[in-house]
């Protein structure tokens, strides 16, 4: 196989760039489903602590995976060089809830989706997806979050709190320390709403001078 073999094997394999036009409507689409992943992911986030710089990410990964397929798409040379070249690339940060992760590959998928040209399967499944978090988000109920219960107060306060948090699903004693001021207890209780109503009740009882909850994981439980 000669010289100029080779160069027509290349040639047959290699397709013409694309076109501005082509390139801006891809990003242009890219950006709008990305924007579309973000508000899906504000609207539906039960989590502690938002952050809008993650949220913004899943915008910049559609974005920037869309170029990317369409560019390695016109070359099969090309696509091998870029999977060993991202083959290298190593994420450290943590992602602290799973459902985040869920989040990124969905703004991936669709990057590769609109970058191959898939327009119509990449409408159907962004849709679909959103529709199904959605619905899934509102169905499901928040677990119970654990909680330390600190109470201060006068010596004979134990029986009338622990009456009250027998109502809860789960509650335990975790120490109690007597002292000449009063009595300290902590409790490990579960919460799934209205923290500060449980709060404003145990203060109403006599004898209790303050109380404090503090977020707690046990992983026994």
């Amino acid at each position: 196989m000669n010289k100029t073999d080779l160069a027509a094997i290349w040639q047959d394999q290699t397709i013409s760039i694309s076109s501005f036009p082509t390139v801006l409507v891809t990003l242009l689409i890219a950006f709008a489903v990305g924007v579309f992943i973000f508000w899906i992911y504000k609207i539906n986030f039960r989590g502690v602590m938002y952050s809008q710089n993650y949220a913004l990410s899943l915008v910049l990964l559609c974005i920037i995976t869309a170029p990317v397929v369409l560019c390695i798409r016109q070359s099969l040379a090309l696509s091998l060089g870029m999977v060993g070249a991202l083959s290298i690339v190593r994420f450290r940060t943590a992602v602290k809830d799973p459902l985040d992760t869920a989040y990124m590959f969905w703004s991936l998928t669709m990057g590769i989706l609109i970058g191959a040209g898939q327009f119509f399967l990449a409408a159907v499944a962004v849709i679909g997806i959103a529709l199904l978090i959605t619905i899934i988000s509102r169905v499901a109920s928040k677990p119970a979050e654990t909680f330390l219960l600190v109470l201060r107060g006068e010596a004979g306060v134990e029986g009338d709190v622990t009456n009250l948090l027998r109502r809860l699903k789960h509650m335990r004693l975790k120490s109690k320390t007597l002292s000449g001021d009063g009595v300290e207890i902590t409790y490990e209780i579960r919460l799934e709403r209205q923290h500060d109503v449980l709060i404003n009740k145990l203060l109403s009882i006599p004898g209790v001078q303050d109380a404090t909850l503090v977020s707690y994981a046990n992983e026994t439980l």
